[in-house]
């Protein structure tokens, strides 16, 4: 695409992710490295009646490149706004007396100290004639800041859901309605009847604030929620639900191929009538947007599923680098053991190659065979055996093992100050997330799920150390469910080569 500023230059520009449900995308201009730039602002603080400055191109009147501004003052925060039969669910909006017209949407919505609060997005328009009312609704920036990492991954990302539903009580509380046994929620203890308190540190006093709060985070997002149930408060970290399935994601309607142009059904000869409205017929006329230069062919790639795939090769690299501090291991495709004690002093070995992985844990032996039964060894460890099988994998040879392997974004991760960033894995049933600190890239830990909707094996990593000139931790937490499987201190490491 071509974008112009109001400086009046156009640039190239090129698309890099979407959000089809937020109705937000993000493109990334090219030709400069020095682009100017609105401030962020913190749309949680933003007050009714503050004022506000709402630019776009309504109506395509800013033919010069020069946007049109308009002000108000905000009538309304945390609004909601439903789905009516689209993807689009507008949550947590900011609804504002600035005039939003057709051709507003996408333009900034500025605070009055200059800062960017907001994306214009939906308007109230009367039922004939599309005039503007006074109720106007822009998608708040931190909803967007939430996503920014997900989008910029290059994905078509999804918004999340609990895995539960609520409704209010006569008593005006919010209360679990159903809840699915396969959902993160039901397994850290929610049930149908418990009441809603808070939903990632908001309090909820009605269904549209719990809807608000769900609405502003991706899949997948760990939140802290608290319950009541008979008088006594319950406090959990869940991990939310996909919204959607991602065949509904994909644009193509999940089909796997598209067919060639010559499989296309011919259109008849002779000229065809135009449509009532003088359009012409659906499919003929269709603009063939122009070929960019040479030098920015390459920062598109189509595949299925991704909205830009070029972005998320290059970010799941540069998250990868971080690896390369721990040393050289590609090399290493024998076998590895990784021997020392427990916390309670118990002594431990792991033994890993490519057709195995073993462990000894005071005397209690457990053994799988890779990719043919990945199962719970040890048992109710969640799969701690194959998620060290898959992190040996992805020291020796990710490339060539993984059916999967992707740069999802960034989330809140335990105790850490930022959020971490995550790249996913997957063969067969089994996916990790593995998780790297800003700003010097160090793996933390990762997940390791043995299927869909099953509990993960969660794996901290301590401190690195030396062994034999390579970088390892010297000490790792498993974590099952809600319990502490066993933390393990390790003393020696021997690698083999083939």
């Amino acid at each position: 695409m071509r974008c112009g500023l109001n400086d009046g230059n156009i640039y190239y520009a090129v698309l890099v992710g979407v959000d089809p449900t937020g109705d937000v995308a993000v493109i990334k201009l090219l030709g400069r490295d020095d682009f100017p730039h609105a401030v962020i602002g913190d749309s949680d603080k933003v007050n009714m009646g503050d004022w506000v400055y709402a630019m776009g191109n309504p109506f395509l009147l800013a033919t010069n490149l020069q946007p049109t501004v308009s002000y108000g003052i905000v009538s309304g925060t945390h609004r909601y706004q439903y789905p009516a039969g689209t993807f689009l669910e507008y949550t947590d909006c900011i609804q504002v007396t600035a005039s939003i017209n057709p051709g507003n949407s996408g333009g900034p919505l500025f605070s009055d100290s200059g800062e960017l609060i907001g994306i214009n997005g939906r308007a109230s328009f009367e039922k004939r004639g599309r005039v503007n009312i006074g109720a106007g609704y822009a998608i708040s920036i931190n909803q967007v800041m939430h996503f920014l990492d997900h989008l910029k991954s290059g994905r078509i990302v999804d918004h999340a859901t609990l895995g539960a539903t609520v409704q209010s009580g006569t008593d005006g509380a919010v209360y679990v309605a159903e809840v699915l046994e396969q959902s993160d929620a039901y397994r850290r203890g929610l049930r149908r009847g418990d009441e809603l308190v808070s939903f990632a540190g908001r309090p909820i006093r009605s269904v549209n604030q719990f809807k608000n709060v769900l609405g502003i985070y991706p899949r997948n997002w760990p939140v802290p929620l608290v319950f009541r149930r008979d008088g006594e408060k319950h406090a959990i970290n869940v991990r939310l639900r996909a919204l959607h399935r991602q065949a509904e994601l994909n644009p193509d309607g999940g089909r796997e191929e598209q067919p060639e142009p010559e499989q296309q059904p011919e259109q008849p000869e002779g000229e065809q009538p135009d449509q009532p409205d003088g359009r012409p017929p659906q499919g003929l006329g269709k603009p063939v947007p122009p070929r960019p230069p040479a030098e920015f062919e390459h920062l598109y790639v189509e595949k299925r599923g991704y909205a830009n795939w070029y972005f998320n090769e290059l970010n799941r690299e540069r998250v990868r680098a971080g690896l390369t501090v721990l040393g050289d291991f590609t090399s290493l495709t024998g076998a590895w053991e990784l021997t020392g004690t427990t916390a309670t002093g118990e002594p431990f070995s792991f033994k890993l190659n490519d057709a195995a992985a073993a462990s000894n844990i005071g005397n209690t032996p457990a053994l799988l065979q890779a990719d043919t039964d990945f199962t719970d060894e040890p048992v109710n460890s969640g799969g701690l055996l194959a998620s060290l099988y898959h992190y040996r994998k992805l020291l020796v040879s990710s490339d060539d093992y993984f059916t999967e392997f992707y740069y999802l974004g960034s989330e809140p991760y335990e105790d850490e100050p930022e959020k971490a960033e995550v790249l996913i894995t997957t063969r067969g049933t089994v996916t990790t997330r593995w998780y790297f600190r800003r700003p010097d890239g160090r793996l933390l830990g990762w997940e390791t799920s043995l299927e869909d909707d099953a509990e993960p094996c969660r794996v901290s990593l301590g401190e690195l150390r030396s062994f034999d000139g390579r970088q390892l931790p010297a000490s790792l937490k498993v974590v099952h469910g809600d319990d502490t499987f066993g933390e393990f201190i390790i003393e020696a490491a021997q690698f083999a080569k083939p």
